[in-house]
């Protein structure tokens, strides 16, 4: 498997974006990363990267990298990745994002680029609070405990390897903050606007996931038309992963 790191200047050059690409054949794949930032995503980016053309952007300000003043809400990074696919000259593709790289994900197709394929939606954010499903949680707020908000098995998966990278996940959930807004993590015009989703969807969710409850996914899939949802047993808000074979297993079979 090929491992390639590089910068694009993008939006006359008044954004550079570190992308890691992985894989040289077969479908090509976006993977927008939650707000723990790159490594997050990149246990599924390895296993579809057997197979497939793997495309891994940073968002802006996610570890270290740079933000200019003019990228500071969700659809400003969906600006970003779409100038990005039109750079590589990138088609067919299917966008996979996490929690806020899902509500980025959708962001970028409601957009009707003709690059975009498919969208897979696995725990994300970006839908206004309801009451059978509840609002997205704050991390941050959560202290100690996120964790057990977090992972199926957070003894396994919840902590941190080393103190770099728990330093790496602090900072980038404090850049995730400038984004976010408020109310946290949801714009209230994206229930409204998701009917006119005009690729395939599938949302995957984890199925122990207290960050964004399996509700929360459900409504997502039913607003979008023939939107698939699937849930993903012992896998909490990161089930790419907890359960990296059944969500690479799932998204080759719908891709």
């Amino acid at each position: 498997m090929s491992i390639d790191q590089r910068s694009y200047d993008l939006i006359a050059d008044t954004v550079s974006l570190t992308v890691d690409r992985r894989g040289e054949r077969g479908r090509q794949f976006l993977l927008l990363h939650s707000g723990a930032g790159p490594t997050s995503i990149m246990p599924l980016a390895d296993a579809l990267a057997a197979r497939h053309s793997v495309i891994v952007p940073t968002m802006p300000g996610f570890d270290g990298s740079l933000r200019p003043g003019w990228v500071g809400t969700i659809g400003d990074v969906a600006t970003v990745y779409l100038a990005l696919l039109e750079r590589m000259g990138a088609t067919d593709v299917v966008i996979v994002g996490n929690s806020v790289g899902g509500w980025i994900a959708a962001e970028m197709a409601l957009r009707g680029s003709s690059r975009i394929s498919a969208i897979v939606l696995v725990d994300a954010a970006g839908l206004d609070p309801s009451p059978e499903a509840g609002a997205v949680v704050d991390p941050i707020k959560l202290g100690p405990a996120v964790g057990a908000y977090a992972f199926h098995d957070p003894e396994r998966f919840g902590v941190p390897p080393d103190a770099a990278a728990a330093d790496r996940i602090r900072r980038n959930q404090q850049v995730l903050q400038d984004y976010a807004g408020e109310p946290y993590m949801n714009d209230p015009t994206l229930r409204d606007r998701l009917p006119g989703m005009p690729v395939r969807s599938l949302v995957l969710w984890g199925e122990s996931d207290r960050i964004v409850t399996p509700a929360y996914g459900r409504q997502f899939a039913e607003r979008m038309p023939g939107a698939r949802f699937m849930l993903i047993p012992e896998a909490g808000h990161f089930p790419q992963i907890e359960a990296t074979a059944a969500v690479t297993a799932a998204i080759e079979a719908f891709a």
